[in-house]
């Protein structure tokens, strides 16, 4: 218990840049939650058995990715192989815009977190400056409140920063994996797709 009440103590002397980076860091985690769902619900590779099976994507969620690109290489049997991959290369530029959404935030939050931590530095040492009057140190516990909020903005801003820049460098591996799990997935039909077209004498 006396650990929080020294914590909350000590947010109290981060002085009023304390509010901004909490709400940063409320972003931030809001993000994360919401993109850890999108990611698991709506981005997990389907098996072997479920790719191999004609309608086995039927069961997946329809916004899922594998779903959704799977549109223009099962529907429109009749359609040109370049009329596919036209519609495959727009659906996956849609689906690489959708996964990343709030990246940009994230990434933005890197930087903004550490500078208002900075911020609150410069102002607790000017507050702690203002206290030498002419006649040498006028208040010395106010000279410490200052350097302690100083001390405390720079360290929640660059926690806020860490948690983010974290969170950012693994989404954008997990979605630079999904899009390669798609592309091999979007050759694997095309090729099919070209091979059958070709093994009855239909121009592709």
């Amino acid at each position: 218990m006396n650990d929080w009440i020294s914590f909350a103590n000590a947010i109290q002397l981060g002085g009023w840049v304390i509010y901004p980076l909490s709400l940063l860091a409320v972003v931030a985690i809001t993000i994360v939650i919401d993109r850890s769902y999108v990611f698991l619900r709506f981005a997990g590779a389907p098996d072997t058995a479920m790719r191999a099976a004609s309608d086995g994507f039927d069961r997946l969620p329809s916004r899922h990715v594998f779903r959704r690109l799977s549109a223009p290489l099962t529907d429109r049997a009749a359609a040109p192989i370049w009329y596919r991959e036209t519609k495959t290369e727009a659906l996956a530029a849609a689906i690489e815009r959708d996964m990343s959404k709030g990246f940009w935030v994230l990434e933005t939050i890197v930087t903004a977190a550490p500078l208002l931590g900075l911020l609150g530095t410069i102002v607790g040492m000017m507050h702690s400056f203002q206290l030498f009057g002419g006649k040498g140190l006028v208040n010395p516990g106010g000279v410490t409140g200052g350097v302690a909020q100083s001390l405390v903005a720079t360290a929640v801003g660059l926690v806020v920063a860490l948690f983010s820049l974290f969170a950012f460098n693994y989404f954008s591996r997990r979605l630079e994996r999904l899009m390669d799990e798609l592309e091999s997935y979007a050759n694997e039909r095309l090729g099919e797709i070209r091979f059958a077209a070709e093994a009855q004498g239909v121009a592709p």
